[in-house]
């Protein structure tokens, strides 16, 4: 099974739509609830990200028999420093987000740790690429 959704930037009341629809989709594929809650986590996060960080993306979403792998491609500024935007803590997020109560810095590090694979790619003035799975 496979889901596209699109990714607006900076309307966050729309961040969360996709994870929503597919925590209600492994709910009724009858996913162990522990797996839902860190791929939903993960995807929520990713979301986040680029409504936050660039000026638009994708999220593919395929999920098999044995699991669920995310694929999140945005247009925007890329990441400069990848081992740095993986510290807890560390934020490129504009005051403005911050003030919305986004841009703590633990976007990447949750993802992070909530999935069983995860991998970035990022080109400065292009975008970038996180492609994470949890298997089932």
């Amino acid at each position: 099974m496979k889901l596209e959704f699109d990714i607006a930037s900076g309307d966050f009341s729309k961040a969360g739509r996709a994870s929503s629809r597919i925590k209600k989709m492994l709910k009724q594929l009858q996913v162990d609830p522990k797996v839902i809650k860190r791929i939903v986590v993960a995807i929520y996060e990713a979301e986040v990200n680029v409504v936050a960080h660039s000026v638009g993306g994708k999220m593919l979403a395929e999920i098999d028999g044995t699991g669920i792998t995310v694929i999140v491609q945005d247009n925007g500024p890329g990441i400069e420093d990848i081992e740095k935007a993986m510290q807890e803590g560390y934020s490129t997020a504009t005051k403005a987000v911050r003030n919305m109560g986004f841009g703590a810095g633990m976007g990447l590090p949750n993802i992070n740790r909530n999935t069983d694979e995860f991998t970035i790619e990022s080109e400065l003035g292009v975008g970038t690429v996180l492609t994470f799975r949890n298997n089932f």
